[in-house]
């Protein structure tokens, strides 16, 4: 793989990426949920012993979990196979370029993109900080926010590569991309009540089902920040933090979506050096 290929085929889906709706989509949630929560981080009493920005910012990143992995489907679920129907690889294939280098400037981009706003928001905070005064906890909390988030942003970018490369159609990668979404926005608290309610599954296996869907590992591990007994969290909450503890549901959080990006990215990656890239 060519560096020097890498980096041209980058600038070209950067620039692709920055003309594309999705990703002014993107940034605009990221900045109306930060406009949000300052107004009301900043105007409220403490809770939990978080105040102003530290608030702030756990609270934009609680909301950036849960809207993170429809955004990030709809910029990736049809990448591939767009490129591929849209003649994109076949002129890709008269070029001296290997295709890991162009699914790696795909992979790399979308994770510019998606994370991009994040960090803007992060050194806001860190700017704002400086204006209002500085806030004890504030560096640790925007730490644990970022390492989160590009983590599960990654575990989303990974499935929803793999979904391109997988799917025949547009239309089809856009349904099962919606598919992903509805079963990880799902598999919550409020459902596992209901199963538990309703079947003799053992509890500690539904608990950990729900632990392995990457939303829910990261809101737990995110907010075990807050309450270290993890308290708020309902049912799968207090059982990470009787079973794992508070510091091992966030490296849970950091580590568990991360594996799953590499995995689907590497599944992805196989499938597209297997198939026929002229559509």
């Amino acid at each position: 793989m060519s560096a020097r290929a890498f980096v041209a085929l980058l600038r070209l889906e950067l620039a692709d990426a920055l003309r594309s709706k999705w990703a002014a989509f993107a940034g605009s949630v990221y900045l109306l949920l930060a406009l949000a929560f300052v107004w009301l981080g900043l105007h409220e009493s403490s809770v939990l012993g978080f105040t102003g920005l530290s608030r702030v910012l756990l609270n934009v990143t609680s909301a950036v979990i849960v809207v993170a992995p429809l955004i990030v489907l709809i910029g990736t679920h049809a990448a591939v196979v767009k490129a591929r129907t849209s003649g994109f690889c076949e002129l890709m294939l008269t070029q001296p370029v290997a295709r890991a280098s162009w699914f790696l400037a795909l992979l790399v981009s979308r994770m510019i993109i998606l994370v991009g706003p994040f960090l803007l928001l992060l050194g806001g905070c860190g700017a704002a900080s400086l204006l209002v005064g500085e806030e004890g906890g504030l560096m640790l909390v925007a730490s644990k926010s970022l390492a989160v988030c590009v983590s599960l942003v990654f575990s989303f970018v990974g499935l929803g590569l793999f979904i391109s490369s997988s799917a025949q159609t547009t239309e089809r990668a856009m349904v099962w991309a919606l598919v992903a979404f509805v079963l990880t926005a799902a598999l919550h608290d409020v459902l596992l009540i209901s199963v538990l309610l309703r079947t003799a599954i053992p509890p500690h296996l539904v608990f950990a089902l729900s632990a392995l869907n990457p939303s829910e590992a990261a809101r737990i591990g995110m907010l075990s920040s807050v309450d270290p007994e993890l308290s708020v969290l309902g049912p799968v909450g207090f059982w990470l933090a009787n079973t794992f503890g508070a510091q091992r549901a966030l490296a849970l959080a950091i580590v568990w979506p991360a594996v799953l990006g590499a995995l689907g990215s590497a599944l992805a990656l196989v499938r597209m050096k297997r198939m026929d890239l002229v559509g």
